[in-house]
């Protein structure tokens, strides 16, 4: 009995100091080990022109013969360089809108149709890239470098001729740019009805001489955005290179010194927000050299790709094809690209953390769910159930056990007072009331055993799938993905003043939650211990507070898994009873 009491409040202490750890405080996990040498030009070798300032960090790279090239120190940005100015092809999608300047024909404006900032659907739209005159710029690009410097090759400055003014999914756009010099650069942007564009990039030589270019991408941003800051989330510097997924968080990549660099086969890199992925995606069967940097001036992070060397045959002509995802992060929609598009493990730019093999399955459970209840809250509810049906045989055996235990509480006191001065000989004398009895002291720890990892990747879903952002339940929740709104400090809204911020957060639901763990735990065996049983008597009052800046989601799913509990347990211990006192009769 003591060793379940005490695995109880092991397993209790041990999920409150996880989760509180992992919301309260900010993840300042160092940088992991990764290559990270600085490259410089073989012997011989000649540089490419690097482009001009104006150009926000645009990869440089040494280009040896008969070797891909490896890209140097980004190029300083420009802030309201040229590219904001003259005429931009509008972007018209069902789900985006936003536009790309002719001069530069980066992506610079972009945002989601679908999102608000806010649950007030008057609220503004979420705006994903930015041009580089505003305040935080945010942009992809695409490109062509030169093994000879003296090859123009487009710029940040460079003004491209459009076929059209304005981009639709039905309708890409085609641009052309002459170099003057014998190359014609053509350039064809397409969209799909989300989130990804077709970028493809080919070049017409005219100069009869062999000419060799490397393509490349990046996604600059400059400004660290705000944050989550905790540790359960990444945000930041993300891709999967090699086959693996690499990291860099806003905070790790402020102390690189020099560009995190990856040699890759495939793969895909880019930056993430909580919800939100702008990505850069190559022909995966080319290799490419991946980077990671930081400029502390302008506080600019970026990401960027550089292909291997591509020669352009005499009056010959040559393309490439890359994809830019720029978008919410929707589960279903990122499973789907990855797939259709071929795109090595893409769907971990959504951080499902390390139970990913329980996480996801319980997204798309309570995807489902919610299809056929028309609501998330009740997928959360039914989902509950499942787990109780799931898991009845264990559970029920546990609460048996509990029953069982309860029935011999009085005999386990007359033990503790005949041998209170010998601890062996009760221990002893406990295990043998056990063994005849058939009764398992440690049945009871089941129940929570089971709900941690259940517990853990609802919580994962609810924090991180963007589905759950502002999903409503019924009554005062408007955002699962948020806490309760509610506060018991101004009697849940009934008196017009906002609690100041030192005060906890303390809402209707986490105390219907710990009301239901007070409840549970009082079915339960009580400790002869003192000690044990103040602990047991604080434990809903910890969580209470613990779970109340929680997503609301989670603190229904443990309310109403508590209530189920105590049901089952109340059913259970009930018939254990009465068969109890038919057998004394």
């Amino acid at each position: 009995m003591d060793n379940q009491r005490n695995l109880i409040i092991a397993v209790a202490i041990s999920v409150a100091i996880m989760f509180g750890f992992q919301y309260f405080f900010k993840s300042s996990t160092p940088p992991e080990t990764q290559q990270t040498q600085q490259v410089t030009p073989p012997s011989g070798a000649q540089a490419p022109s690097a482009p001009p300032s104006s150009a926000p960090n645009a990869p440089t790279s040494s280009a040896p013969n008969g070797t891909a090239p490896q890209p140097a120190s980004p190029a300083p940005t420009t802030v309201g360089a040229p590219a904001d100015a003259g005429p931009r092809i509008k972007i018209e999608t069902r789900r985006l809108a936003g536009s790309i300047p002719l001069r530069g024909a980066r992506f610079d404006e972009l945002s989601l149709e679908d999102y608000r900032e806010t649950v007030d659907p008057s609220s503004p739209t979420i705006k994903l890239l930015d041009r580089p005159s505003s305040e935080h710029p945010y942009f992809a690009e695409y490109g062509w470098l030169a093994q000879d410097a003296s090859t123009p090759v487009p710029t940040a400055d460079t003004v491209w001729q459009a076929d059209s003014d304005t981009l639709t999914p039905t309708k890409p756009v085609h641009l052309t740019w002459d170099n003057g010099k014998g190359l014609v650069f053509k350039r064809t942007v397409a969209v799909d009805d989300n989130y990804v564009f077709t970028v493809t990039d080919s070049v017409q030589n005219q100069t009869g001489q062999p000419v060799t270019l490397f393509p490349y991408g990046l996604i600059s941003r400059s400004g660290t955005p705000h944050l989550e800051g905790v540790a359960v989330l990444h945000e930041g510097p993300v891709g999967v290179l090699d086959g693996s997924l690499k990291e860099e968080s806003y905070k790790s990549a402020q102390k690189l010194d020099k560009p995190v660099i990856y040699h890759s086969k495939g793969g895909w890199i880019g930056i993430t927000d909580k919800y939100w992925l702008a990505s850069l995606m190559w022909d995966q069967n080319a290799e490419v050299t991946a980077r990671i940097t930081y400029q502390k001036e302008g506080d600019k992070y970026q990401t960027d790709f550089l292909g291997g060397a591509t020669q352009v045959p005499a009056n010959g002509s040559t393309e490439m094809t890359n994809h830019l995802f720029a978008g919410a992060k929707e589960v279903r929609l990122i499973d789907a690209y990855a797939e259709k598009l071929g795109i090595q493990h893409f769907d971990l730019a959504i951080d499902f953390g390390w139970f990913y093999f329980l996480t996801k399955p319980f997204f798309y459970a309570l995807d489902t769910l919610s299809h056929w209840f028309g609501n998330f809250g009740l997928a959360i509810l039914a989902l509950t159930i499942c787990v109780k049906i799931l898991f009845f045989p264990l559970a029920n055996k546990s609460y048996r056990a509990m029953s069982a235990l309860r029935e011999l509480q009085p005999e386990m006191t007359r033990l503790r007072e005949r041998y209170k001065d010998d601890r062996a000989r009760m221990n002893q004398a406990m295990m043998e009331l056990y063994k005849k009895e058939k009764v398992n002291p440690a049945a009871g720890c089941l129940p929570i055993v089971i709900q941690i990892p259940v517990f853990f990747a609802l919580y994962k879903v609810l924090y991180v799938t963007i589905e759950m952002r502002h999903a409503p339940f019924y009554g005062w929740i408007h955002d699962l993905s948020a806490h309760d709104p509610t506060n018991v400090f101004n009697l849940f809204g009934l008196i017009p003043w906002t609690p100041p911020a030192f005060l906890p957060i303390l809402g209707a639901w986490p105390l219907i939650m710990g009301v239901t763990m007070f409840l549970q735990m009082k079915l339960n065996p009580q400790p002869a211990d003192p000690v044990q049983a103040k602990v047991f008597m604080f434990m809903p009052i910890i969580f209470t507070f613990i779970l109340a800046p929680f997503p609301a989601g989670l603190v229904i799913y443990w309310a109403w898994n508590n209530s189920l509990s105590i049901c089952q347990q109340w059913i259970i211990m009930r018939r254990a009873h009465r068969r109890a006192v038919a057998a004394r009769h």
